[in-house]
């Protein structure tokens, strides 16, 4: 079989197969709904342009509700076989907290005792079991302040639930609280400098059919791999990738370079031109002459 080529050297129709857009999530719309449309964009176009290959599947990366906007990663056709990456990741938000009284004078000695480990009980409307979990603040930064409002950065584990956090700043504070306007600025690897709208991903999809100008899709799309940026890598011979094709895990004979990282770690491989091959937990030793090195979790060829 085939394997990808190199990421910077795939053609635009090889790029939206396996490919993910840093969509600027507008108000409004669902997440599921804004993936949707991306979609649908891509497989009319590949219709259009005669392609070989098609897609039905987008991704998007943690769920924003309706009315929240910012960093939300959609994943098309076969990268969205990577939507487990963004688990490992964390979330940066900036949030208008709307407290119910005047702002009191101690409010940025309050909120960082929010930083560190945190108990949340998943709202009732959530997707997920209503179990108490842990998560973690890594950052809570108060970057302004009004009258019965306070503007907060928030750097946390995946998962945490901004408007639950809200709500209990507000009672630690003693004035009561919710959350207000809630803006997704971040979610590992990819951040609010990279954003485009809806609107220029399909402008960019127009200027490679209509005008065969594939730069604009170039700069809004990447590859799939770039999902992968911050995951340990191991690098495999093609033989061994045509194998893990097949299904078979990956063994030391096929490795080439692997990571400095410990046993049960998620690690991504890749081709020797750095093309993804497969997720998978680190559970062998390369440096051995047998064994498997990688067990499969996800394959990507």
């Amino acid at each position: 079989m085939a394997l990808r080529g190199p990421p910077d050297d795939r053609s635009p129709t090889e790029l939206l197969s396996f490919g993910v857009v840093n969509l600027d999530k507008p108000p409004g719309p669902s997440s599921h709904q804004v993936s949707g449309w991306l979609r649908d964009a891509v497989a009319d176009s590949l219709e259009r342009a005669d392609a070989e290959t098609s897609i039905d599947r987008a991704a998007h990366a943690g769920t924003l509700d309706p009315k929240v906007t910012g960093c939300l990663p959609v994943m098309l056709g076969d990268a969205t076989r990577l939507a487990q990456a963004f688990l490992e990741g964390q979330k940066e938000y900036v949030a208008v907290l709307e407290t119910h009284a005047p702002v009191p004078s101690d409010v940025e000695s309050v909120i960082e005792e929010f930083e560190g480990p945190i108990y949340q009980k998943p709202p009732r409307k959530s997707a997920v079991s209503r179990r108490l979990r842990v998560r973690e603040l890594y950052d809570l930064e108060v970057l302004e302040t009004a009258d019965r409002q306070v503007l907060l950065r928030i750097r946390c584990e995946s998962g945490t639930y901004v408007r639950k956090l809200c709500h209990d700043i507000g009672l630690a504070l003693g004035t009561g609280g919710h959350m207000g306007h809630l803006r997704r600025t971040a979610t590992e690897p990819f951040d609010d400098g990279t954003l485009c709208t809806a609107e220029e991903f399909v402008d960019a999809l127009a200027f490679w059919l209509e005008d065969d100008d594939p730069e604009p899709l170039f700069e809004l799309v990447g590859p799939g791999e770039r999902i992968l940026e911050d995951i340990p890598s191991v690098v495999i011979a093609d033989s061994a990738a045509r194998e893990v094709a097949e299904g078979a895990p990956v063994y030391a004979p096929g490795v080439l370079e692997v990571p400095d990282a410990d046993r049960g770690s998620l690690v991504a491989c890749y081709t020797r031109n750095g093309a993804a091959v497969c997720l998978g937990t680190l559970v062998g030793d390369a440096t051995s002459k047998t064994g498997t090195v990688v067990e499969l979790e996800r394959v990507l060829v």
